[in-house]
């Protein structure tokens, strides 16, 4: 039986840590005298009572999270880290409804980079800062970085951490679930030093430096600038940012093995991150000539463009350094397909992640095999190991999830008067977490104009995407509420 209560004392917790995160863009705000103080002080101090009530209202569980606890409480911090997160920017003249303002936090703490605003400069830099903050919180993931710095009743930091950072499943890098977590966030605030350093010295002042590099580690996509990543008008920039996109995308399993063990073989040798080069490679070089040929581009545009928004969207951070609406129309489908691959498994991209894709098409390729060979036995393997046939079902019911997800998500939006194009591609950013799609709300567009309840479909999609639909999902059916 579901203790709500265990459940409760933990959300507590991680209210009262998440109130201490506003105070980071408060004391920044404060320091600059750009405003945007009273909003953020305002929601630290909700945050925190809320949080504290719940903690000292809550008797302590006697015993650890079991596993329908742990799903249910990541949902829960996920659900509160976007309805507390919004209220700075409700709380501000910059948003004209609730409704704006929670799909705005919900776009940044799944990392997506959908915004409402037409003009991302009239916001004071203290909230420009918690935006852009977001997602560096979101990236690899706020419950992750709870199992870090909380207690978490002392067991059952392992539920949380299967629920929400699926690429660390089936590996532990220290005997601890909270040594792990706390070297994956270690690794993280390392990466994050490096980029801010490249882009000072490429001439981004300090803030835009630091917000940047929040959204590029993070993958979301927010910038200080309304034309993105265009606005900066400096080639050096976009190939700091294209370096640290990409490495953002590569499973943070696999840092560790580079960075900490200092074992580059195992990288290389990684399957998935082969393919994910690979296609990146290959994606870049097709879409590159393109530009060349079709689009006019001089060669070092025509490569620098391509290389930009294929990272972008590949690891779903959703920075723009060009309309992609205006290209031909064979590099917008590349750019959709990229959309539903992802980075890599582990990482802080959206997406399917590439390994699900390449093992989708090894279940399909043998299926093949066994309409041509009736009575053979054949095993799927991936990375020369053979993948047991509960993962491949697994596999096979989450790309009917999302399936499902995006059917029902974009029929929602039809009904609602949005076109065709703008009801497909904007599910699917949302999804995967991308942001910027194609038609109404392309790369020079928002999504401030959709109806309102589409802005709340979409923030659902956002977080079912974030959380891979299963964890949103499984909540939702009888069976678990059960005794």
């Amino acid at each position: 039986m579901i203790q709500l209560q265990a459940v409760a004392y933990v959300l507590g917790q991680f209210l009262l840590a998440f109130s201490g995160t506003m105070l980071i863009p408060l004391v920044y705000g404060w320091l600059s005298g750009d405003g945007g103080v009273a909003p953020l002080a305002y929601a630290a101090a909700i945050t925190a009572g809320v949080g504290g009530l719940v903690f000292v209202g809550v008797r302590r569980p006697a015993r650890e999270l079991t596993q329908r606890e742990g799903l249910l409480l990541v949902v829960s911090i996920w659900l509160s880290v976007g309805l507390f997160g919004s209220i700075p920017f409700f709380l501000s003249p910059h948003f004209a409804t609730f409704t704006d303002a929670f799909f705005e936090s919900v776009s940044g703490f799944t990392t997506t980079g959908a915004t409402v605003l037409d003009r991302v400069e009239v916001l004071p830099r203290g909230l420009q800062f918690w935006r852009c903050f977001s997602h560096w919180l979101g990236g690899m993931g706020i419950v992750v970085l709870g199992i870090a710095i909380l207690p978490l009743v002392g067991h059952g930091g392992m539920q949380l951490y299967r629920a929400e950072f699926s690429g660390a499943k089936s590996e532990r890098l220290k005997p601890r679930i909270t040594e792990t977590a706390l070297a994956l966030w270690k690794i993280y605030v390392a990466l994050t030093a490096a980029e801010f350093i490249a882009l000072r010295l490429a001439g981004m002042n300090g803030f835009e430096a630091i917000c940047h590099t929040f959204s590029t580690l993070g993958t979301g996509g927010f910038s200080t600038r309304t034309e993105s990543i265009a606005g900066f008008n400096s080639p050096l920039i976009e190939w700091i940012i294209i370096v640290f996109m990409f490495l953002a995308g590569v499973s943070f399993i696999q840092h560790y093995r580079l960075w900490v063990e200092w074992n580059p073989r195992s990288l290389i040798s990684d399957f998935e991150f082969r393919y994910y080069f690979l296609i990146a490679l290959v994606t870049t070089a097709i879409i590159g000539t393109i530009l060349f040929w079709n689009s006019g581009y001089d060669p070092s545009t025509a490569g620098r463009t391509a290389t930009f928004q294929v990272a972008a969207i590949l690891t779903t951070t959703g920075f723009v350094t060009d309309n992609f609406e205006l290209w031909h129309p064979l590099p917008q489908l590349l750019l959709l397909t990229l959309m539903f691959v992802g980075g890599c498994t582990g990482s802080t991209a959206g997406g399917m992640k590439t390994s699900r894709v390449l093992l989708l098409a090894r279940v399909v390729d043998r299926e093949f095999k066994r309409m041509v060979e009736r009575r053979g036995v054949f095993a799927v393997r991936l990375g020369g190991k053979v993948v047991s046939e509960p993962t491949v079902q697994s596999l096979l019911n989450l790309v009917y999830l999302a399936f499902v997800v995006n059917f029902v998500s974009c029929l929602a939006l039809a009904a609602m008067g949005v076109d065709v194009l703008t009801s497909i591609t904007a599910v699917v950013a949302s999804m995967f977490n991308i942001g910027p799609a194609l038609g109404a709300v392309g790369p020079v567009e928002n999504y401030g104009h959709l109806p309102m309840l589409a802005k709340w479909v979409l923030a659902g999609d956002m977080i079912a995407g974030r959380l891979e639909f299963y964890t949103v999902i499984v909540i939702l059916t009888p069976a678990f509420w059960r005794k």
